[in-house]
């Protein structure tokens, strides 16, 4: 029997019946389960707004949007923003004709602020930060860096549900958040995302936009407006299909209940991981930010010989995951090669371990018996 990096655990019954509800009254679109997984995500996070959406990409995208439709900013203007992650962080940037500038990862695989101010110049509007594997590296750096310098910050929070630091949840005291719930994530979908604010004038304006910039969607017309004009909206602007489903919303509704008890065990999986490779000094643990209870996305490590490696454990129908490859080695981002050197150097290291509701500690055991024998 193989070992996968992720494999989701769904709560079938529970989600069917939830579903139900949707199916007999006819609405399966934007609104009704979408609006109430909304708020049971308000509650969750303490974010005064959110909105569900598709995917996390989308979110991203909405969120670069939203900020440079309402700051003014200027194609080609620059966010700076990391080199290890999946590649929707950076193609945001490029959806709308910015230009992301690079800055090196610390230790945690997160954004090195030292590295991030020197790369600010004065065409810098906002920074993007990846909480990579639901750590949140220094985040409060980052934060810091952003106030001194008037910029905006934008929360990649894909890893980070249920992330917090003092009690909470990482992201609040961003300009905007963008959380995934794709197929594997720990709030595991099929594909969903949510965009969160401080504020209701861009929670308002990301309505829109994520509705084809249409003023009212279908939910709110039929449901909030009065007289023979419930038909009726306005397009102030161009927007996008975006919006997520109530499909979407009633599995995320069922797995938000569990988040919590889910989370707690990655973190005692993680541990275990700990306590199992901490003494070979060949396998590099990724460690944690201090304070951070993390939502241990990812368990992390840095090996020699990375590829060969991965076969061995293949060969032992053990099949990790590789998080990320430096982005700036593909063609769109190349003209930053050789800017990120520790970036550069972690992804031909880096390997996550399988992590996710299945495995036992028998597992673990299996997973770091096979790898301590093959980096010797």
């Amino acid at each position: 029997m193989s070992i996968n990096v992720f494999v989701p655990r769904f709560h079938t019954d529970e989600i069917l019946e939830e579903m139900r509800e949707c199916l007999e009254k006819g609405w399966t679109g934007l609104g009704f389960k979408t609006v109430e997984f909304e708020n049971k995500w308000k509650e969750y996070t303490g974010f005064p707004f959110a909105h569900f959406l598709n995917s996390n990409t989308s979110g991203l995208h909405l969120a670069v949007h939203q900020l440079k439709l309402e700051n003014e900013w200027e194609n080609e203007d620059e966010i700076i923003t990391t080199p290890i992650t999946f590649v929707s962080t950076n193609h945001a940037i490029l959806y709308e004709q910015l230009h992301p500038v690079f800055a090196d990862v610390d230790k945690y695989l997160c954004l090195d602020p030292d590295d991030v101010e020197r790369k600010i110049t004065s065409k810098t509007r906002a920074i993007m930060f990846v909480g990579m594997g639901g750590n949140m590296g220094q985040y409060e750096r980052i934060l810091k860096i952003c106030t001194r310098n008037g910029l905006k910050l934008i929360l990649d929070a894909a890893h980070m549900m249920g992330t917090f630091y003092n009690g909470k949840q990482v992201g609040r005291d961003a300009d905007v958040s963008v959380f995934s719930f794709q197929a594997v994530k720990n709030l595991p979908t099929a594909d969903a995302g949510m965009i969160c604010f401080n504020n209701e004038k861009s929670d308002k304006l990301v309505r829109q936009l994520s509705w084809l910039g249409i003023s009212k969607d279908t939910y709110e017309r039929f449901n909030k407006s009065e007289g023979s004009y419930k038909w009726r909206y306005d397009v102030p602007n161009i927007g996008f299909k975006y919006h997520g489903n109530s499909i979407m919303a009633c599995i995320a509704l069922i797995q938000l209940k569990y988040l919590a008890e889910d989370n707690l065990y990655r973190n005692k999986l993680a541990d275990f991981y700990i306590e199992l490779l901490h003494n070979d000094s060949k396998i590099k643990i990724i460690p944690m930010a201090p304070g951070c209870t993390s939502s241990r996305h990812l368990f992390q490590v840095l090996i020699p010989n990375r590829d060969k490696i991965l076969q061995t454990l293949y060969d032992n129908k053990i099949f990790p995951g590789v998080h990320y490859w430096d982005n700036t080695d593909y063609p769109m981002y190349k003209y930053a090669k050789g800017t990120c050197p520790n970036a550069w150097k972690y992804s031909q290291e880096l390997l996550s371990l399988p992590l996710h509701l299945n495995l036992s500690k028998t597992d673990l055991e299996q997973v770091a018996e096979i790898l301590i024998k093959a980096v010797k």
